[in-house]
């Protein structure tokens, strides 16, 4: 019964008028983005930041958030019918949405993918509801050793699970972590690498740092690509949506599995949406009794990855509001605008502050049945975006980059820094380097350091503090475990002794 009166206190805060307000304008912005191939949603989320500053908190995180599960939904749009991706995590769509394109069924798919979001989306809050509250009451017990092990493991996990080399995840890590050392020690109050700017002696600005890495990269790298295909909306209509009874029967079991994938893969630190998506969809093909289907226009390739997607997005709210650890790049964005805000996420935020966090979660509901209503009846307006020439764009998304990092603190240094980030993302991002784990290292950085000089003071420097505990001792054991996998020579060894390697009857030659 306390669970339906905490939902109930959530549902009217997020009925409010104000709030109903930012959710709306939060998914049709993220859907809005999600649709254009290339921008993504953080660096939307980055751009936005700035504009809730002068929101209060509630409004704000629903804005973000709605931002970020929109975005979601309309990125399958340019991946089915362009064969371009949004974001990353629809780059699987492309596999089968862009075949069944093809063939004459981009309505299907559309609606395919839409209805999977929704169930994958309401899947992972129906999980948040019941999980985050025991994870909030058991993480009370959580010391500044555990904080720092799991920290460990996120950035860890950050680097080496990231798609991309693993070598070059861990040193954007170590760059982060380096960048979130600039400014002025609250211990000791000494200047670290700040060469003697003024400007920095509070400390690099996340809102420069993410914008510039993932705001002014992502133009410049668009820039570089050129225009792409445009795209025929007309051929887009209500009955071409419709999908065959056939289609459903294959659709509802991939999409339960990938919403289970999806929440599972969102609730650990360091994965996000782009791995979940790819382990359904090779769960699928694993599955399928004709696995050659697959990349020619199979419903599961689509339904799984699509539900998966959003599941994943919804489940990772978890831990960064019960435990204050973001679990990707965008929640670090998410974190860092909470903070702002005056919001501390951990275990005490369900019991100092129930009205935002039931809130924000009802609020979760009310922006997925928007979305519902945004990508079904208005299929038509979100596939006639596709038909703006990017260099339309490109100016008026600099413009409102720059307005927005100059007002946070009326700094042209703000601005000059957020150019500068965007030249390295774009030039990080040529190479192979992922700026996200940069992100995170820098987001986590300074509480990982906080949480590791706290548990050397408790424990009169004594470093056997780490692993005396329990807790703690898991997570450094899990961390050397992700360590390890990483590693080709252990993968192989652990290949070698599988139980169906080694009990494998010899073969008669």
């Amino acid at each position: 019964m306390d669970t339906f009166s905490n939902l109930a206190l959530g549902f009217q805060a997020a009925m409010s008028p104000e709030s109903l307000m930012f959710c709306l304008i939060g998914v049709t912005l993220g859907t809005f983005v999600g649709v254009l191939p290339g921008i993504g949603a953080l660096a939307t989320i980055s751009m936005c930041l700035p504009l809730t500053f002068y929101l209060e908190p509630m409004p704000a995180l629903v804005m973000l958030a709605g931002i970020f599960y929109g975005a979601q939904y309309g990125s399958s749009t340019a991946s089915i019918l362009l064969n371009l991706p949004g974001s990353a995590p629809a780059a699987i769509t492309c596999l089968d949405g862009y075949p069944m394109a093809k063939q004459g069924r981009a309505g299907v798919a559309l609606f395919i993918t839409t209805i999977a979001s929704f169930l994958g989306g309401s899947f992972s809050i129906l999980l948040m509801i019941g999980f985050a509250p025991a994870l909030a009451r058991f993480a009370i017990s959580f010391s500044s050793a555990d904080y720092f092990a799991i920290m460990v493991l996120a950035l860890t996990a950050a680097s080496t699970l990231s798609i991309g080399s693993v070598t070059k995840g861990m040193a954007m890590v170590a760059l982060g972590l380096l960048l979130g050392l600039v400014g002025t020690d609250i211990s000791s109050g000494a200047a670290r690498y700040t060469f003697g700017m003024i400007e920095v002696s509070d400390g690099v600005s996340l809102v420069a740092l993410a914008m510039g890495l993932f705001g002014v990269s992502e133009i410049l790298t668009n820039i570089m690509r050129g225009d792409v295909v445009v795209v025929d909306a007309k051929s887009i209509t209500m009955r071409s949506l419709m999908p065959t009874r056939k289609d459903m029967k294959r659709f509802w079991p991939a999409a339960g599995r990938g919403s289970i994938i999806g929440a599972i893969v969102g609730m650990l630190p360091g994965t996000g949406p782009t791995i979940a998506t790819f382990m359904s969809y090779s769960a699928e093909k694993r599955l399928a009794k004709d696995p050659s289907i697959f990349g020619k226009g199979a419903i599961e390739g689509i339904a799984s990855p699509e539900a998966a997607n959003n599941s994943s997005v919804q489940a990772a709210f978890i831990p960064t509001l019960t435990l204050g650890i973001p679990g990707d790049a965008i929640m670090a964005v998410m974190l860092g605008g909470m903070l702002i805000h005056g919001i501390t996420p951990g275990p005490q935020l369900i019991l100092e502050n129930p009205v935002l966090f039931w809130g924000v979660i009802a609020s979760f509901w009310i922006g997925n049945v928007f979305l519902l209503i945004l990508n079904i009846p208005l299929i038509g307006i979100w596939v006639r975006l596709l038909t703006i020439p990017y260099h339309m764009l490109y100016p008026a998304m600099l413009f409102f980059i720059c307005i927005g990092v100059y007002s946070v603190h009326n700094s042209t240094f703000d601005v000059l820094l957020t150019l500068i980030f965007g030249v390295l993302g774009f030039a990080l991002s040529r190479y192979g380097y992922s700026p996200a784990p940069l992100l995170l290292g820098f987001v986590l950085g300074p509480l990982l350091e906080e949480h590791f000089r706290r548990a050397l003071v408790l424990s009169r420097g004594d470093l056997s503090v780490f692993i005396e505990r329990p807790i703690s001792l898991i997570f450094l054991i899990l961390t050397s475990v992700v360590l390890l996998m990483s590693v080709g020579w252990f993968r192989t060894l652990v290949g070698r002794l599988s139980p169906k390697r080694l009990f494998r009857r010899p073969t008669n030659e």
